[in-house]
């Protein structure tokens, strides 16, 4: 029996390393990473998370050290969460200029100048409810909580925190926080917005980490429905609008289609949230034997940056950045 001509072979190159480096199409660099840090203001030394195997609480004294491993390794940036001593229904401690995240910042600029510092912008570790706003009933008042989140915001700034992330999916956060940065002058602060943010089951170890599980109900009447693909659109180009700076995706692993559509319809670079329940599942996996986590992670990576993103909030940061060095 014969062969057909086989005049295109694809298997040519894919013949050696050397050759299936050199016709890569996507990368992965440590500079693509973003490293979530919990800060936990009634802790004198790190707490593990049970939930999250290799991931901490840490005590303010950490942050110098923790954004120093980072820069070394070559991770250009940190983004802070914070837990307070005291919450309250507004979650007023969110914008004190002496807040625990007020605090990070500044400690992990003094450690490190260069290090790029960003602030999830939220009240969901701030409040005794859990809910990331004022609540009006059993409901977040929306308008209520721009104010508050405008404030927040400001506080931020004035403690010298490099970019904005607002996570709580309120209508009209990005133009709230916009006009607020800028009557307090800080016009050159940049927005990263958490614009298409599902109600997902994948962000259950999140909250144990950031103590932030609501007391009653759930977060569906503000984060949006995982089955919608259109609205994460519109979502997408109201932020666009209002004047966000880079765009995110969270979580990442399940809404890949998501990453790449808000990519094709924008202009503005891409950020996507490895989230709690995606970095658990491949620890659990790996725990057992059942994976090779290294290879699992990488892969995961680069499909995140093939779909479309140019930034990556993850809690491996720090192991991939060894990988990549390695």
């Amino acid at each position: 029996m014969s062969l057909p001509d086989l005049t295109v072979r694809p298997r040519r190159l894919r013949r050696n390393p050397a050759i299936r480096r050199m016709v890569r199409e996507t990368s992965l660099s440590a500079a693509d990473l973003i490293y979530p840090v919990f800060v936990d203001e009634t802790i004198s030394e790190a707490v593990p998370v049970a939930s999250m195997p290799g991931v901490s609480r840490i005590p303010l004294s950490d942050v110098a050290s923790v954004t120093q491993q980072a820069m070394e390794l070559g991770i250009p940036g940190l983004i802070l969460f914070g837990i307070p001593a005291h919450k309250d229904a507004t979650g007023s401690a969110g914008w004190d200029d002496q807040g625990i995240v007020q605090q990070a910042i500044r400690a992990a600029k003094q450690a490190c100048p260069e290090a790029y510092i960003i602030a999830d912008t939220c009240f969901c570790e701030y409040t005794d409810h859990g809910h990331c706003g004022v609540l009006d009933g059993e409901h977040v008042h929306n308008d209520a909580t721009l104010q508050n989140l405008q404030r927040e915001a400001v506080s931020y700034a004035r403690a010298g925190v490099d970019m904005v992330a607002p996570s709580g999916m309120m209508d009209g956060m990005i133009g709230a926080i916009r006009s607020g940065l800028d009557d307090a002058g800080f016009t050159e602060l940049p927005i990263m917005s958490y614009a298409v943010k599902y109600a997902s089951a994948y962000f259950g170890p999140f909250r144990d980490a950031a103590d932030s599980t609501p007391t009653f109900g759930d977060r569906a009447s503000y984060q949006m429905d995982p089955a919608n693909r259109r609205e994460a659109l519109k979502e997408a180009q109201l932020d666009v609008a209002e004047g966000a700076d880079i765009l995110m995706v969270k979580p990442a692993l399940a809404y890949m289609d998501i990453i790449r559509e808000v990519k094709d319809a924008t202009d503005l670079p891409m950020a996507v949230y490895n989230v709690s329940g995606e970095y658990a599942m491949i620890k659990a996996a790996a725990e057992k034997g059942w994976i090779d986590e290294r290879r699992v992670v990488m892969e995961t990576m680069m499909s995140f940056k093939r779909a479309g993103a140019d930034l990556i909030l993850t809690y491996h940061a720090m192991d991939i950045a060894r990988w990549l060095q390695d």
